[in-house]
């Protein structure tokens, strides 16, 4: 009986094309980038604090506090865009907000990976690299 249940494509048939993935995905993003953003909103003087002394010995220990304004409106940014595209892939089936707010996931990855490489935070480098490539893939799928 279950065999049947898990086998009949008409179960499964709802979920023909990207739109569940790309509302999941989307979705994963949203709370990813907004709780991001707001945590730095919220403690920006801790953020400030620990950025301060992580690139102090880098080219960008004069920038922090501008740099660290610009990555908390680009993840605020993709978080807010990929909840807008959540709800639009979800009711028109559209991708217009959902492909933006990767693109603007994606450009927030990129500057925090410059910045762990030029802090010569390696392994924080590295432990963006699995949501770099779910982006890149999510892009891929939509463009």
């Amino acid at each position: 009986m279950y065999l049947c249940i898990i086998t009949d494509c008409s179960l499964v048939a709802p979920f023909q094309g990207m739109w569940a993935i790309q509302a999941l995905v989307s979705s994963f993003l949203a709370i990813l980038f907004i709780q991001s953003g707001l945590d730095k909103v919220l403690d920006w003087k801790g953020n400030l604090e620990w950025l301060t002394g992580h690139f102090s010995r880098s080219f960008l220990s004069g920038m922090v506090p501008i740099l660290l304004g610009t990555l908390t409106l680009f993840e605020i940014a993709a978080g807010v865009v990929s909840a807008l595209g959540v709800v639009e892939v979800l009711v028109y089936r559209s991708y217009c907000f959902a492909f933006l707010g990767s693109l603007i996931s994606a450009v927030s990855l990129v500057m925090l990976f410059f910045g762990q490489r030029i802090a010569k935070d390696y392994a924080g480098a590295g432990g963006l690299v699995p949501y770099f490539i779910l982006v890149v893939i999510d892009l891929y799928f939509m463009a």
